[in-house]
């Protein structure tokens, strides 16, 4: 039985994977943290990370950035495994991601959903060919109107996978609003919508010289990033201290 510790189990994806979870045989969660304590739970909810004594074999986090710090600090200490899910760290929390995975492993991604990752695989095989034959490249995101970080976590992995396949890195540009200017050849234009309830809709736009080809992947409910979080936390489990991807866990599956 693989125990799990749920990181933010009162928000929105904490309720779908607690759910989830509760139909998996060989997995159970065993305790919660979440600051909020207005949901009933079959399992003991702690105000902070910190404050959890129950044992476990892995973390899933679904939280906020601002509790990060504390949670890998609590990884490392207690020697669990965490599956990282929340989005929009900075650079100071993406190195102590790599210098926590030294001591534990550590699974992070932008996005949890299969589709997803799928698609990076797609744009890295894809990518040096028509950029070597001059098309424009344009990533646009759209998410529910109560995201806070833009542009998505999910689009910047989707930039930096067409980033890692070509020869000539491309210049993130996210504003053309403030210079009165042409297009320059090697920019790559994300542009984000934050609208209603959208759950996540991500699409990477390939413009030649008549003709576009358009890649897009929508997902329809957070059950899709839930399934990912949890597959992820079955591989992660028992595993060594690393860097993980949901790339690992597709290979392995």
């Amino acid at each position: 039985m693989i125990r799990v510790i749920m990181h933010g189990c009162n928000g929105r994806m904490g309720r779908v994977i607690t759910d989830m979870i509760q139909k998996e045989e060989q997995m159970e969660i065993v305790a919660g943290v979440d600051p909020f304590d207005g949901v009933a739970n079959d399992y003991p909810v702690f105000p902070s990370v910190e404050q959890c004594d129950v044992e476990a074999d892995v973390i899933i986090d679904f939280a906020s950035a601002k509790a990060v710090d504390g949670l890998l600090d609590y990884s490392a200490q207690k020697h669990i495994p965490v599956v990282l899910c929340t989005t929009g760290l900075d650079e100071g929390q993406l190195k102590k991601v790599r210098g926590t995975s030294e001591k534990v492993a550590v699974l992070r991604s932008a996005n949890m959903s299969l589709g997803i990752n799928t698609l990076m695989d797609v744009l890295q095989k894809i990518s040096p060919l028509l950029a070597e034959a001059g098309f424009d490249i344009e990533i646009v995101e759209r998410h529910h109107n109560q995201k806070l970080d833009a542009p998505s976590g999910t689009a910047i992995a989707l930039a930096d996978s067409i980033n890692s396949a070509v020869d000539e890195p491309y210049t993130y540009v996210y504003d053309r609003s403030q210079v009165r200017q042409k297009r320059e050849k090697k920019e790559l234009g994300i542009s984000a919508v934050r609208g209603g309830t959208i759950v996540g809709d991500h699409e990477v736009i390939f413009a030649g010289t008549d003709e576009v080809i358009e890649l897009k992947h929508r997902a329809y409910s957070r059950a899709v990033f839930a399934k990912g979080a949890v597959q992820a936390a079955k591989f992660l489990a028992g595993k060594g201290p690393g860097l993980y991807t949901m790339g690992d866990v597709i290979r392995e599956g």
